[in-house]
């Protein structure tokens, strides 16, 4: 089980975002403890998990349909 561990300043530049946006936007919203990153020893450092991470940027997202009721009892398909 090799898993390549990143800090944000080296996974920003592999997929050119700032660690700023990766560390206050990405992370727990779209990156998520456990699957994407980890905290060793329980620390405060932070390590992605470049698989993971590989993973889900080429992984291609499938967004289910959404359907909004009309009052007239049809639906608008968006």
């Amino acid at each position: 089980m090799s898993k390549t561990l990143l800090s944000a300043k080296e996974l920003a530049s592999r997929i050119q975002f700032s660690t700023g946006y990766i560390n206050k936007v990405l992370k727990d919203s779209v990156f998520l403890e456990g699957k994407h990153y980890v905290r060793p020893f329980g620390g405060r450092k932070i390590f992605y998990i470049w698989e993971a991470i590989e993973y889900e940027l080429f992984h291609p997202t499938v967004r289910p349909k959404q359907i909004i009721p009309m009052a007239s009892g049809r639906i608008c398909h968006v």
